[in-house]
């Protein structure tokens, strides 16, 4: 039954895969209740460009898509708050944008590099002990962030107007926020991709947000719904040969589409009784 986890490759992907499940879980949370899901695609396609600058320069993708997606992130933030856009417009032209100079670092490499396929659809398996070690640094950033910073973030999903009147560093706690979204998008890159990465940051509390309204219960089922998406996904493609990223997100949709489902037939039942 468990014949999948025998291979080494496995336990690593399984290891890093529930690791990446679990901040995705928690953060998914914070994104959809601040309606930010946009914001996520438009940070992960970014990333894209810095992948490329590494690929490019021939060091580690993950420092530069790291510096690219921040700094994507930040620029974003500022040109929504201090210009004459909206925030959608402003992701829609980085989003282009850094697709397009990522492609252009490509073409100016002028070498065929098999891992840009993992990168933009996900390659999990090839999840090594370098790759462990940052997913692991990330977890830990993001768990210590989540608890330094977990009322803040809680204001701010339900009324932020609020928490400027409050008194809350509200310019302070989303740029953070925004650093530590990059960071959670780098590294969940090595499960979906960046084409698939979003579906990760805002299917699991889709979810969650069909089947409770409580905010503790929903960052709970949130990460539930991740992990086990994860280990679904990944004993399925081992077992019948499917892309695992893509087995992974489709596990997820199918789980949103029961959730949803059943919070039809919840209320239903409540408007009769």
């Amino acid at each position: 039954m468990f014949d999948w986890l025998e291979p080494g490759f496995m336990q690593n992907a399984v290891v890093g895969g529930l690791l990446v499940s679990l901040i995705c879980g928690l953060l998914s949370v914070f994104i959809v209740l601040r309606r930010m899901a946009f914001v996520g695609a438009g940070i992960s396609h970014a990333a894209f460009g810095g992948v490329a600058l590494g690929f490019l320069l021939q060091v580690d993708p993950f420092w530069t898509g790291l510096a690219f997606a921040i700094l994507v992130a930040f620029l974003i933030e500022l040109v929504q708050t201090r210009g004459r856009v909206d925030e959608d417009t402003a992701i829609g032209i980085f989003f282009a944008a850094a697709m397009a100079v990522g492609v252009l670092f490509l073409h100016f490499s002028r070498t065929y590099n098999a891992d840009i396929f993992g990168i933009l659809f996900g390659n999990i398996l090839a999840i090594g002990p370098q790759q462990l070690w940052q997913v692991t640094g990330v977890t830990a950033i993001v768990l210590l962030f989540l608890l330094l910073f977990y009322k803040e973030l809680v204001f701010l999903s339900f009324d932020e107007e609020m928490a400027w009147v409050c008194g809350v560093p509200v310019q302070a706690v989303r740029y953070l926020f925004l650093a530590v979204l990059a960071l959670v998008i780098i590294v969940a890159i090595y499960l979906v991709g960046i084409v698939l990465v979003s579906a990760l940051l805002v299917i699991p509390a889709a979810v969650a947000r069909n089947l409770t309204r409580h905010i503790h219960a929903m960052l709970l089922v949130s990460t539930l719904m991740a992990v086990a998406a994860n280990l679904a996904g990944l004993a399925l493609s081992y077992q019948i040969d499917l892309p695992s990223g893509a087995t992974i997100v489709v596990i997820l949709a199918g789980l949103f589409f029961l959730a949803s489902l059943w919070g039809r037939r919840y209320k239903a039942s409540r408007t009769r009784s």
